[in-house]
């Protein structure tokens, strides 16, 4: 049978680490451009970053246990490989970003806090050399995460505004009627009909 939404637990997901992952690309460009500010944001950056990469290990594994709805049929080809790369890259760079950052922190020798006391253990051995490379990685991938992001949400409004063919409503916070995705559908048999 086939799946017209994705489950509760995959919507709280997908929405909490938007939310997160916006909010990190943010803090990230603040960090770098108030030295001021640093030291908090870090604080603050760190534990999020970590959470991330919990909350990303828990998504993967419900994804690969629970169907997702199917793109609609007359989605054209090439849409639908750009949907799939697209949600590849996202993953990657969801798992990349924090393992970097944490192993970047790592290189330059200091821990990865949490909260008070709790520190994570060291990923990579200290090295300036090292950390030199990760954070420009660090970076790099920020950008392409962030160009990635952007594409995810114009796909998402293009579905949601002019195809109107019912993908948005599979992740959308709350359910939507169908009257927008009748209209789609009558607006498409008019036209074929034409």
């Amino acid at each position: 049978m086939p799946v017209d939404r994705h489950d509760a637990f995959a919507r709280v997901l997908h929405w909490s680490m938007a939310v997160l992952i916006l909010a990190m690309l943010f803090v990230g460009v603040a960090m770098v451009s108030s030295m001021t500010l640093r030291p908090s944001l870090l604080m603050l950056h760190r534990p999020i970053g970590i959470a991330l990469l919990v909350l990303v290990v828990v998504r993967s594994i419900h994804r690969l246990l629970r169907r997702a709805p199917e793109l609609p049929r007359d989605l054209p080809r090439w849409q639908r490989t750009a949907a799939h790369a697209s949600h590849i890259a996202l993953y990657v760079l969801m798992f990349a970003m924090p393992l970097i950052g944490w192993a970047m922190v790592s290189a330059a020798g200091n821990p990865v806090v949490l909260w008070g006391d709790l520190h994570l253990p060291p990923i990579a051995p200290h090295d300036p050399a090292i950390y030199s490379a990760l954070r420009a990685a660090h970076t790099w991938l920020a950008r392409a995460l962030f160009a990635v992001v952007l594409l995810h949400l114009a796909a998402a409004l293009y579905h949601a505004w002019v195809r109107r063919d019912g993908v948005f409503r599979t992740m959308a916070p709350v359910p939507l009627g169908p009257r927008a995705e009748n209209a789609s559908a009558v607006a498409r048999e008019n036209s074929a009909g034409s």
